[in-house]
């Protein structure tokens, strides 16, 4: 029967390719989805070149990419309206009598089920399918994860192709033995720009039961990158059970003494400066957005889940981002999306150096200098969530230790988040425990007024990962805590604020100088420098700073911005555990009682602090370890 359905569907040439792998549950799914979905021709794309070839042409030749002047550059535009995540549309599907947190969206499963079917019968009647297989992880490696995907977007089968390792080979060799993710995707109908019509039907549909990600009426690539945070929220429900995680964390190399490379994750909320982070241009980059982590031989090792880059571009400019410029002006393969096209075949974005062009062709379609919108606002010259989609290799800084299978060995994990008045630049939990409670689990940024509206409100998001969690929050909390069991090496953690700021509202930090204090993390994950113990973690010493700032930016680092910067603001940290307690009282189902009793000896060193130094404490009143 299935056998029959396939033959029926895919030409010989393809039906071939399908052949080679030996996996019944596959065929079965394929057969599926082509019978419910419908379309008019089925491409399966292996690994090899002719085939990848094809689907980059094909974007073009269907009008999903437009060929920019540049050889190698293509630009992508999504529906006006369809230019980010759709939070309200994305849902886990739950069976009857499980719960999630009412932080975590999620939604029936039958009734969902049977709604998304009923959206995706015929949907693909007259287009081609795409049967895509890559590897999430290195492949041939304990952190592979394979995953088959279908749509007929050949711009989001494109964009995985830079993204993602491919893995028809990794499937061939598993066989009947692969545990994959499966994601089937459709744009739906097609307006005159090429571009999803019918957003009052798009959906994103999570089955963590099946490992199925369903996706319909959308391309934006946040919510048909089927590999991406979607089946993020798989593997964070797979990892729960098998005792490994799923991080949204980048994956750095940081350069110390001697040619030595201490690996260090980083979990940052959007416009946190986590892509920066990833890319200082002194260190060596492994991945920028999502990491696997295990434990292996006593000591945790992390791979990047992807190749490549779905980066913001907005704000990319040669002072500031110096190696993404370089590689977005390379001959590089590059998808552009959402930003500005000019007559010439060029491209410009919010804060490209240059003159901004008087017109072209963006995501609002033919634009000019000073266009409104229908609420009478002026349309930008790109979409602030404007993308470059990008494969690692073409950057400068890439970590050579990419694709090796035995990932590499983390020494520090860092947390960071929007905070003007809190938290210090750095500091180093005490131990695994207050490190994940009171920097990860405790992790809030602020929104800016560039962005919402309105500047300074405090968002909760424990570990960066909370819009992506497939289980409740306590069991990811204990997940992370449990993870250092059978350590024999703990990596260090730390957390980092890159924006603090004075009274009067000024930053106390430059952009440059985040360079510094990964530099001090790294001396530090290496027990190469003491540290001043502080109510809220270990600071670094004025001395080594000084040293540092000097050695990395060739500057001074006067010794009263040190105080002003490293202070401890005892009101404002106590504030903070205020809030997250009654987060986790209110919010969180049966949020584990450890968190609370980590949180309670902050507090009580907090108040210990304030009864002899007040409010606001310089780090040298406080003893030297």
């Amino acid at each position: 029967m299935i056998s029959n359905i396939l033959k029926e569907k895919i030409d010989s040439e393809q039906y071939e390719k399908l052949k080679r792998i030996d996996n019944p549950e596959l065929h079965e799914f394929i057969a599926k989805y082509i019978e419910l979905c419908n379309p008019a021709k089925v491409f399966v794309c292996t690994d090899d070149e002719e085939d990848i070839r094809y689907i980059r042409e094909v974007t073009v030749k269907n009008g999903e990419e437009i060929q920019l002047a540049a050889p190698n550059h293509t630009i992508h535009f999504d529906n006006y309206f369809d230019q980010a995540r759709d939070k309200q549309n994305t849902k886990i599907l739950l069976p009857e009598g499980i719960k999630l947190d009412k932080a975590i969206n999620t939604a029936p499963r039958k009734e969902s089920l049977d709604e998304i079917h009923e959206i995706m019968k015929d949907i693909m009647n007259g287009k081609e399918v795409y049967i895509r297989f890559f590897c999430l992880g290195p492949t041939n490696s304990e952190f592979s994860q394979p995953v088959m995907q279908m749509t007929d977007s050949a711009y989001v089968a494109h964009s995985e192709d830079l993204l993602y390792r491919q893995g028809f080979e990794e499937f061939v060799r598993q066989g009947r033995n692969a545990r994959f993710f499966k994601i089937v995707h459709s744009a739906g109908e097609l307006d005159e720009r090429n571009t999803s019509k019918n957003l009052g039907r798009r959906r994103v549909y999570i089955d963590l039961e099946e490992n199925i990600v369903y996706s319909a009426n959308t391309q934006y690539g946040g919510n048909t990158i089927g590999l991406k945070k979607l089946s993020m929220r798989l593997a964070i429900n797979r990892g729960y059970k098998e005792g490994w995680l799923t991080e949204h964390m980048l994956v750095m190399g940081v350069h110390g003494p001697n040619n030595r490379v201490t690996y260090f994750t980083g979990a940052f909320p959007s416009l946190c400066g986590k892509t920066s982070t990833s890319m200082l241009d002194n260190e060596t980059v492994v991945g920028d957005d999502i990491a696997y982590l295990r434990k292996k031989d006593g000591r945790v090792r992390a791979v990047n889940v992807e190749k490549g880059i779905f980066g913001i571009i907005m704000g990319v400019n040669s002072e500031d981002d110096p190696i993404i410029w370089d590689a977005l002006h390379s001959p590089a393969e590059i998808i552009f999306s959402n930003i500005l096209m000019t007559p010439e075949g060029g491209v410009h974005w919010i804060g490209k150096d240059g003159e901004i062009p008087e017109k072209g062709v963006n995501h609002c379609g033919e634009w000019y200098k000073g266009k409104k919108d229908e609420s009478g606002n002026e349309i930008p010259v790109s979409h602030r969530n404007a993308r470059f989609t990008i494969d690692l290799k073409n950057f400068d800084n890439l970590d050579p230790t990419l694709n090796d299978p035995k990932g590499v060995e983390v020494g520090g994990m860092v947390y960071g988040g929007r905070d003007s008045d809190t938290w210090v630049p750095i500091k180093e939990a005490f131990g695994w425990a207050h490190g994940i409670i009171a920097y990860g689990a405790s992790l809030e940024s602020e929104t800016t007024a560039a962005t919402l509206g309105k500047e300074g409100v405090r968002k909760f998001n424990p570990m960066s990962n909370l819009d992506f969690l497939s289980i409740p929050i306590r069991d990811y909390i204990n997940l992370n805590l449990d993870f250092a069991k059978g350590l024999e090496k703990e990596p260090s953690i730390f957390a980092v604020n890159y924006f603090l700021k004075d009274k009067n509202g000024n930053f106390l930090n430059s952009r440059e100088d985040k360079k510094v204090w990964y530099k001090w993390a790294e001396l530090r994950a290496n027990r190469d420098v003491d540290a001043i113990d502080a109510p809220t973690g270990r600071i670094p010493k004025y001395e080594d700073l000084k040293k540092l700032f000097k050695e990395v930016l060739n500057k001074d680092f006067a010794k009263e911005d040190y105080n002003e910067q490293f202070k401890i603001r005892v009101k404002e940290n106590i504030a903070k555990i205020d809030r997250i307690e009654e987060i986790y009282r209110t919010q969180v189902m049966d949020a584990p009682q450890v968190l609370f009793d980590v949180l309670e000896e902050q507090r009580k060193r907090l108040l210990s602090a304030r009864e002899k130094y007040g409010d606001y404490i310089n780090p040298e009143e406080f003893k030297k370890t």
